[in-house]
C-alpha cells in the first residue's frame, strides 16, 4: 500500500456481483453507475478503475465503496503505482494497445 497522501495510484475495482434476479441485476446496474459517479471507467466488464494524483483519498474512497456493495457481492480493490500502471501490457484481438495515460491536471488561475 502507498504511504498515505504521498503517492500518486491507479485505483482498481474488481467485482463478482449476483445478476440472477431483477432486484440483483438492479443493484449491480446501480453500483457500476456509483462507481462512474466516483470518477472510475470501465477498464474490463467488472473491472473499474480510476487515477489519484494523491492516495490520500483513497481510505475515505473505500468507505464510500464499501457502503454500496450489494448483498452477495465480491468486491475487491488494489491499488497500483502509477509507474507499475505504465508498465503494463496491454491487447486488444491480439494487438498490443497504448496503456492509458494519467490524466492531466487542470491549471486554475
Amino acid at each position: 500500500m502507498p504511504r498515505k497522501g504521498t503517492d500518486a495510484v491507479w485505483v482498481l475495482v474488481m467485482f463478482d456481483l449476483p445478476v440472477k434476479t431483477a432486484l440483483q441485476r438492479r443493484n449491480a446496474t446501480g453500483f457500476r453507475k456509483f462507481l462512474v459517479e466516483l470518477g472510475f471507467h470501465m477498464a474490463q466488464l467488472s473491472v473499474y478503475v480510476k487515477y489519484l494524483p494523491s492516495s490520500g483519498r483513497l481510505l475515505s474512497l473505500g468507505r464510500s465503496i464499501k457502503k454500496m456493495v450489494p448483498p452477495g457481492g465480491l468486491v475487491q480493490i488494489v491499488t497500483i503505482t502509477d509507474r507499475q500502471w505504465s508498465n503494463s501490457v496491454r491487447y486488444v484481438n491480439q494487438n498490443p494497445v497504448e496503456t492509458e495515460p494519467k490524466p492531466e491536471q487542470l491549471t486554475i488561475f
